[in-house]
């Protein structure tokens, strides 16, 4: 479902614009449909025909997005994995300090080697209120400040779908344009889109390495754009919104945590209005990567502050419930198809792990 199928929804119940903002801003900041205004109950403000229907409504609506089973970490973060429509599942992570991490695609075709999400390959395209709706799950469970596009999928690859998701979030959602974080491998159609939209949302660059060689055997799929060209186009974006950009830099012990790369970043950041995102790789079963021992990950940190770039380090979400991005919905899978063979009682299927 889209926002225009919506609107006609609503256009049928007898919604004027004004009575259909208000059902939709209600249903994006996560209450009732019928809760009305501070001042009126929603008998004064929408017509009688419209209230009758928002029972039917608000059902259809969480039906685009319901928790399947919550996994909280001790970081305070907790992983949901969330049914949609047609059976299919993608993963929404609530992160501490009021923020949440949204899927825009079941699967992804860019076949990151590190990511348990692209060993899946893409599946279908997460339409703009199932985006909305697992917003809507998360203002639910907790206050909701900052939406990143950085769960399953590449934003760039559902981009209609993912533009009107943030446009409804940082309009009747209330969400700051700057704590809209668009996280992509790189794409053109970005590049030249995000600066036309009323919506102007930060970007976050997966980039993971300063070697063009090495990126294009970390990230098989993605556009073939050199890493000084990406910075390149990430700065100019940034410029021109005001909001720095973010590099994303999933660590790998051996792969892209040498002196190597200590001494490129520097080069590659110089003048830039960026911060470089250090993201401990988060293990995968029976994979061959690994992530550096946090002496290593604090002398790199130390290195790169030292020469001027601006580094966080960005530990995923869940790791302790093991629900790196994708893990989730693997696991589940794999009791599915136990569940089809026989194996498995249907009953474990939606017992938290975590």
């Amino acid at each position: 479902m889209r926002l225009s199928d919506l609107h006609q929804r609503l256009a049928d119940l007898g919604a004027r614009p004004v009575h259909r903002d208000a059902v939709i801003r209600a249903w994006v900041q996560g209450r009732a449909l019928d809760a009305g205004t501070r001042r009126q109950p929603s008998e004064h403000v929408l017509p009688l025909s419209l209230r009758e229907g928002l029972p039917q409504l608000s059902a259809d609506l969480d039906a685009l997005a319901r928790v399947r089973s919550e996994h909280p970490g001790a970081d305070g973060s907790a992983r949901l994995l969330v049914d949609i429509p047609d059976g299919q599942m993608v993963e929404t992570v609530l992160l501490p300090r009021d923020g949440v991490c949204v899927s825009s695609q079941v699967g992804c075709a860019v076949a990151c080697r590190f990511c348990m999400t692209g060993k899946s390959g893409l599946l279908r395209q997460v339409s703009s209120l199932e985006i909305v709706a697992q917003v809507v799950q998360a203002r639910r469970r907790r206050p909701v400040k900052k939406v990143v596009f950085m769960g399953m999928g590449e934003p760039a690859h559902n981009l209609d779908n993912v533009l009107e998701a943030i446009d409804i979030l940082g309009t009747d959602g209330g969400i700051g344009h700057k704590n809209l974080v668009f996280s992509t491998v790189g794409d053109m159609r970005v590049f030249e889109r995000l600066p036309e939209l009323r919506v102007k949302p930060a970007l976050a660059l997966s980039l993971h390495t300063t070697k063009a060689d090495l990126r294009e055997h970390l990230l098989p799929k993605a556009p073939k754009i050199a890493p000084d060209d990406l910075m390149a186009l990430g700065e100019a974006y940034a410029r021109r919104v005001g909001y720095p950009i973010q590099v994303q830099w999933t660590l790998l012990k051996g792969i892209n945590d040498g002196q190597d790369e200590l001494d490129a970043i520097p080069r590659l950041f110089a003048g830039k209005y960026a911060v470089l995102n250090l993201i401990p790789f988060n293990s995968l079963e029976g994979d061959d990567y690994t992530r550096p021992d946090g002496e290593r990950i604090v002398e790199m940190v130390r290195y790169l502050s030292s020469r001027g770039v601006l580094t966080k380090v960005r530990n995923s979400a869940g790791q302790d419930v093991e629900g790196g991005c994708g893990q989730l919905r693997a696991r589940a899978q794999k009791q599915v198809r136990a569940v089809d063979a026989g194996l498995v009682n249907v009953t474990r299927l939606r017992q938290p792990v975590g």
